[in-house]
């Protein structure tokens, strides 16, 4: 389950200006609803080219238990990456963009502020760069746990480190990109990865942000990262995404599973905080 964008087609909140750029791969139906919505599916190839039979691959293809595709829109699994590991590989190529979108460099003093999929996803990355002072920041002490496995810092939003080069934003709250630009040293730079739907964002302008000369930019993974453009395809930056998850560290960010069958119920939970997490996977196979 995608949590910040599922639940925001849940409830409808897409703005009507974006029905055509919100459109998922393979939907069926239109916004505001009814919907069939989803992007990050796992199976095994049953029937198709010789090569690609039996083999377990990465679709963007909304909850379904069987579906066909033309087999440009499959991406093979490494055989090292557990399926269950894999349905990440969406929330890893959008950490993976953000990062392409605002390199990190050495000794740089990074936050990541929001301890979602995409927020640890990207602390994930971010930890394996040498001489990087990476943060995770969330209201939420439970993520805490996480941010250990993914061996980076935590902090609550009002102890964060400041005096930041990087902030990467994926709150999704205005308070939390309010926050993300409070901790930017001078001439840093938050990268909001954070899609808000039909809620305004009211931030402080008219405070530090034009002395300290900061900087606020978009990531969305609907665009390769325009300095990758020349070298780098979508399905390139997907395959990226893939091998990267070969590191049993993202295991960490799996926390529920529910069968298909009992979708309708948990999608509700997930949409109004009765069912907290990050990935939460659905299964489509017996039970």
């Amino acid at each position: 389950m995608s949590r910040g964008t599922e639940s925001l087609v849940f409830h409808g909140r897409v703005p009507a200006s974006q029905y055509t750029a919100m459109r998922a791969p393979f939907q069926e139906g239109d916004f505001p609803g009814p919907v069939k919505y989803g992007y990050l599916n796992v199976g095994r190839v049953e029937e198709g080219p010789a090569q690609l039979v039996g083999r377990v691959v990465f679709s963007l293809y909304p909850h379904q238990t069987r579906f066909r595709v033309p087999v440009g829109a499959l991406t093979p699994v490494p055989d090292e990456v557990p399926p269950e590991r894999a349905v990440l590989a969406g929330t890893v190529e959008t950490a993976l963009n953000a990062l392409w979108d605002a390199p990190p460099r050495i000794g740089d003093r990074i936050a990541v502020v929001g301890a979602g999929m995409v927020g640890c996803c990207a602390a994930a990355l971010l930890a394996r760069f040498p001489g990087v002072r990476v943060q995770l920041v969330d209201v939420d002490p439970a993520r805490e746990e996480v941010a250990e496995a993914l061996g980076v810092a935590f902090a609550n939003p009002a102890r964060a480190s400041a005096d930041c080069d990087l902030v990467f934003h994926a709150s999704a709250t205005e308070a939390g990109l309010r926050r993300s630009l409070e901790l930017l040293a001078p001439e840093g730079c938050v990268v909001d990865l954070s899609w808000y739907g039909d809620q305004p964002v009211t931030l402080p302008l008219g405070e530090f942000f034009h002395s300290r000369r900061l900087s606020l930019r978009s990531s969305q993974v609907g665009a390769i990262a325009p300095d990758r453009r020349a070298r780098h395809t979508t399905a390139d930056r997907l395959t990226l995404a893939l091998d990267l998850l070969r590191d049993p560290v993202f295991d960490s960010l799996i926390t529920g599973e529910s069968h298909f069958d009992d979708l309708p119920q948990v999608m509700a939970e997930i949409a109004n905080g009765a069912l907290p997490g990050l990935c939460h996977r659905i299964r489509y196979g017996p039970r």
